[in-house]
């Protein structure tokens, strides 16, 4: 399937002009490395999720009455003492902020990463797509200059 589907395209890429094709190379390596950051963004992401779920399981282990620094930036700590560390507030989003027990806040973090390696999944797919139709433009462009080149010649 995945032959016929390049054939086509390489076949309705040698219909194009040489500035078309130059358009299309460009459109599509613009649209992966669009891609690309959309999947370093899910990358790190997923990994502050895995960061924060591993900081959940260690607080679950801490006594109550524990000192500890809380961060309230990324580089930003104050003191503070463990009073309950079966309720804890899950950052949602958009400055919002959910309490939620030890289990539901493991969960939900849980939940989050697997979402964000499917969506990874997904745009790695779309990404391989697009490039190798950048490719195959690239290749079919420089046939068509060479072609040119030996006509003018």
């Amino acid at each position: 399937m995945e032959k016929a589907v390049s054939v086509n395209v390489r076949a309705e890429m040698e219909k194009l002009s040489p500035e078309q094709l130059k358009a299309v190379k460009e459109q599509t390596d613009m649209e992966v490395n669009l891609l690309q950051d959309s999947l370093n963004n899910i990358r790190t992401a997923t990994a502050r999720l895995e960061v924060a779920s591993s900081a959940l399981h260690d607080l679950s282990l801490r006594p109550q009455g524990k000192k500890m620094l809380v961060p309230l930036t990324a580089s930003l700590y104050v003191p503070g003492t463990l009073h309950d560390a079966h309720q804890v507030l899950v950052d949602v989003g958009t400055g919002y902020f959910i309490e939620k027990t030890m289990p539901q806040a493991k969960d939900y973090c849980d939940r989050k990463i697997n979402l964000l390696k499917s969506n990874f999944d997904q745009l790695v797919e779309v990404a391989s797509k697009k490039k190798s139709i950048a490719d195959e433009a690239g290749a079919v462009l420089q046939a068509k200059v060479k072609q040119l080149a030996a006509t003018t010649s």
